[in-house]
């Protein structure tokens, strides 16, 4: 079994995931191979809440060019999980 902390790289704080933390769903960058049931018991086991739903997606590479170097962006994934009524809320902002 995979360490929970290896599945849940970061959370993904934009302007639109602070609009989704209103309703409860938050954004992580996930591994990219993780499924997502292995998501749910890795965000219930480092946050101790009850996730509902998890949805994911998958962000391909994309071509950049520094002056005469070019390359591609690492491929990404993102996980939007929302959970329960009854669970307490994420703080990710504590320590500010």
């Amino acid at each position: 079994m995979k360490d929970p902390r290896d599945i849940i790289k970061r959370p993904i704080i934009t302007e639109r995931s602070t609009d989704l933390m209103e309703q409860k769903k938050y954004v992580f960058e996930v591994d990219v191979k993780a499924n997502k049931t292995e998501i749910k018991k890795a965000v219930e086991q480092i946050f101790d809440v009850k996730v509902v739903k998890v949805n994911t997606i998958n962000m391909k590479k994309k071509p950049k060019r520094f002056g005469r170097f070019s390359g591609f962006t690492p491929r990404r994934k993102k996980a939007i999980v929302q959970l329960s009524e009854d669970s307490k809320p994420l703080e990710f902002f504590e320590g500010a």
